[in-house]
């Protein structure tokens, strides 16, 4: 096996996820494509491929352990060694107008799909994907988050942080939680593990609302690439630290 680092992005057939992953790549790594659909995500990592990229697919369901599971056994058996993860995987669940999510009137199964893919897939993956990330000299582990997770944010008056989002906003603080606590366990390992906030993307997640995929790539890559010794247990978007 080479010696070149090998980087999962998860929900990576498309979208930010995609974006991430051919990022990565054209700084050199090898890119495993993480998708639900195993077509799609063999078409993402084939054009990948034609764009100069070593690039396979793994299937990827971040709800089923038997399908994390299975993902993990194909990436140790082509790759050795995991160096980057990027939880990249969400969804936002059923909305009403304007992207809202009433708290007062929320239906809990919306709730329990959101948690299930935005927090327990993440803990899903990144535990299965432990062992691999611990052999490689600088593991890195970036979640991508949002500042509507931000209750800082979210708090304060004076700041536009977009619609109230009560089953999706919560998922991504607690992803933030989540990160700090990883960090934590992880301190002195070498294994650096951030939050990104990408900001409002224009793709099929938003209705193609917001900034090209390309600039909300930069941070992601920027953490996913991050030197030893770098940061860990924060929570980043373009210019700098987003408050907790």
């Amino acid at each position: 096996m080479s010696d070149k680092k090998t980087a999962l992005v998860t929900g990576a057939n498309k979208g930010l996820g995609y974006e991430i992953a051919a990022g990565l790549g054209a700084r050199d790594h090898r890119v495993v494509v993480g998708a639900r659909d195993r077509v799609k995500g063999e078409a993402a990592a084939e054009k990948l491929r034609a764009a100069g990229v070593e690039a396979f697919a793994v299937p990827l369901d971040v709800t089923s352990d038997s399908s994390v599971a299975r993902a993990a056994e194909l990436i140790g058996d082509r790759a050795g060694r995991l160096d980057v993860l990027v939880n990249n995987a969400g969804i936002s669940g059923e909305t009403g107008p304007g992207w809202t999510q009433d708290p007062t009137t929320l239906d809990l199964e919306v709730v329990r799909a959101v948690v299930d893919t935005n927090v327990y897939g993440v803990i899903r993956v990144t535990n299965a994907l432990l062992p691999l990330l611990r052999r490689s000299p600088s593991p890195r582990v970036v979640n991508i988050s949002s500042s509507v997770g931000s209750i800082t944010w979210q708090a304060d008056p004076a700041v536009n942080v977009g619609p109230i989002m009560a089953a999706y906003s919560p998922t991504k603080s607690y992803l933030n939680a989540l990160t700090v606590h990883y960090a934590r366990q992880l301190a002195g390992t070498g294994i650096l593990v951030n939050a990104a906030c990408p900001g409002l993307v224009a793709t099929d997640f938003t209705g193609f609302q917001g900034r090209p995929v390309g600039d909300a790539a930069a941070t992601p890559i920027r953490l996913a690439t991050l030197p030893d010794g770098g940061p860990s247990g924060s929570f980043f978007n373009d210019e700098g630290v987003v408050p907790w």
